[in-house]
């Protein structure tokens, strides 16, 4: 599912965008609009979640038993697994033991395109393995500004339309637009602005980090939350939408502290 994160309503908006099949070839474009693979650098962290009901989303591993997603990414009703990606020719399933959704989170807030606190832990049955890094929160105590560079990793498709993807990560730099705030940010691709299609994300890139890169050492500023097809149309290529960690940061520290899964190096 990927919707708008703005207190100010757009229209015509990618949603349900995390019903993604984990399966099949990837296509040569990537996280729409041409992303490159991002096997080192900001994808290094990055994985994915796979839901009973067909739905695929991205999550950053922020300790060594604890991902951090987008809270529309694990809904009830659903059993949610981690997609073992590194380990074998063929994808492992991984159990996941928890699942904390931030309580100011309201899913009918998300559904009627208002901004709501879309972020969300996931506690796994067992550690991952050593080669995936933990990445950590930025630490950042005001909102981005325009122009401000973002790189987005994500698992979700290639193409729009194609209901793909084939477990590669991908990453797009982005730059952020409008006025930023603490509730949304939006990201378009600098050659583009969201006029014609570019780069973005799209069907299972919800969840997905917007890091800021702090000279090599990439920090987590915030999830994809939802998109928007050029000049604001359904779909992905236009507008990333991204719900920003500063207001949630501290539930994130004391709820991954509770999990028994405490941040290192946080403040």
């Amino acid at each position: 599912m990927i919707v708008n994160g703005n207190p100010a309503r757009i229209a015509a908006l990618c949603l349900f965008g995390a019903l993604a099949a984990a399966a099949g070839p990837s296509p040569a474009n990537a996280m729409v609009g041409g992303a490159v693979p991002a096997a080192g650098g900001a994808g290094r962290s990055v994985v994915m979640i796979l839901g009973s009901h067909g739905t695929a989303c991205t999550a950053t591993a922020i300790a060594r038993d604890l991902l951090l997603t987008a809270a529309h990414c694990v809904q009830p009703g659903s059993d949610y697994k981690l997609a073992d990606l590194w380990s074998a020719k063929t994808p492992q399933l991984k159990s996941i033991a928890r699942i904390e959704r931030d309580p100011q989170f309201d899913l009918r807030v998300l559904l009627a395109h208002l901004a709501t606190a879309d972020v969300a832990l996931v506690k796994l049955a067992e550690p991952l393995p050593d080669k995936i890094p933990t990445a950590q929160l930025d630490d950042a105590t005001s909102p981005a500004a325009p122009g401000d560079r973002f790189i987005v990793a994500g698992y979700g498709v290639t193409v729009r339309g194609d209901g793909r993807t084939g477990g590669t990560v991908r990453a797009a730099t982005l730059i952020a637009t409008g006025t930023p705030n603490t509730l949304q940010l939006r990201l378009f691709d600098p050659r583009t602005k969201g006029e014609t299609a570019g780069l973005g994300a799209c069907a299972g890139d919800s969840g997905a980090p917007a890091f800021r890169d702090r000279d090599g050492t990439f920090a987590i500023v915030g999830v994809v939350s939802w998109s928007t097809g050029p000049k604001l149309t359904s779909g992905c290529g236009g507008l990333t939408g991204i719900t920003p960690l500063i207001r949630y940061r501290s539930w994130i520290i004391s709820a991954a502290r509770a999990l028994g899964s405490p941040l290192t190096a946080q403040p």
